[in-house]
């Protein structure tokens, strides 16, 4: 039986970001950091990137799950969620797996644009691997498939007896807050590759068009995990996203590399 198996706390200058650490139960040789999405995203993956986690300490590793600030439960409202400051969180997060794990290699994990702030902050926050699990790649497409599925959202009848008005949801993204800044920063946002071996994980439909190769240097490579998941499918908006290929995927890599 692992100590303190999972823990809570909270860290950074303010101690205002949540984490929360994933003991293994010897001594760890890597770590991960589980970068989250946004939004709904985030909700629905919750279950999921809990279960890799706890799959990832059997296996001997430090994971540190954490919130950005402005998300989960970290400090901050929604409204306040600025992509360059969940760059930095991802960091200040790696610096603080290390101290926790007292191992220096991290490998950063991501679901759509928890892969995407991944891949921003390799650099800085000294990643030896990402893997991200369709990530985001071109914000201006990412914000039109959310401004589509809020407006459908809002006229949906199956939630709703009548349309709600264009300004009770004027600055949301189903359900979540949205600053003008934040969508500005995501529709300018274009991720490029990372200076880091990089894993993509390929699960949107075959008719979403991707194509990972801009991002996908010769130092890594992409793997495709069936069935595709239904990140924007709105009649499933409140179930959560669980992929077991996803998590034998991410296990099966590590084991790899171990």
């Amino acid at each position: 039986m692992r100590q303190d198996a999972d823990m809570p706390f909270f860290f950074g200058p303010d101690a205002g970001l949540f984490g929360m650490y994933h003991a293994p139960s010897v001594p760890a040789r890597r770590a991960m950091l589980m970068c989250p999405p946004l939004g709904q995203d985030l909700i629905r993956c919750h279950r999921l990137y809990r279960q890799l986690a706890q799959s990832l300490a059997e296996e001997g590793m430090a994971v540190l799950r954490f919130d950005y600030h402005g998300t989960g439960d970290s400090a901050g409202g929604s409204a306040e969620v600025d992509w360059e400051r969940c760059v930095r969180d991802a960091a200040t997060a790696a610096v603080e797996l290390r101290r926790r794990a007292g191992v220096d290699r991290i490998v950063a994990f991501g679901a759509r644009l928890g892969g995407s702030v991944a891949l921003a902050a390799a650099e800085q926050a000294r990643f030896s691997e990402v893997i991200a699990w369709d990530p985001v790649l071109d914000g201006g497409h990412y914000v039109a498939e959310l401004d589509a599925m809020q407006a459908a959202l809002r006229e949906d009848a199956g939630r709703f007896n009548a349309p709600r008005s264009h300004s009770d949801v004027a600055e949301q993204w189903l359900g979540f807050d949205i600053a003008e800044s934040l969508r500005h920063q995501l529709s300018a946002l274009s991720v490029a590759s990372a200076n880091v071996p990089t894993l993509v994980l390929d699960s949107m439909p075959a008719s979403s068009g991707r194509s990972w190769e801009r991002i996908v240097s010769h130092r890594g490579r992409v793997a495709t995990i069936t069935p595709p998941t239904p990140w924007n499918d709105l009649e499933r908006l409140e179930t959560a996203i669980l992929s077991h290929p996803l998590i034998q995927a991410v296990t099966g890599r590590l084991k790899e590399v171990a």
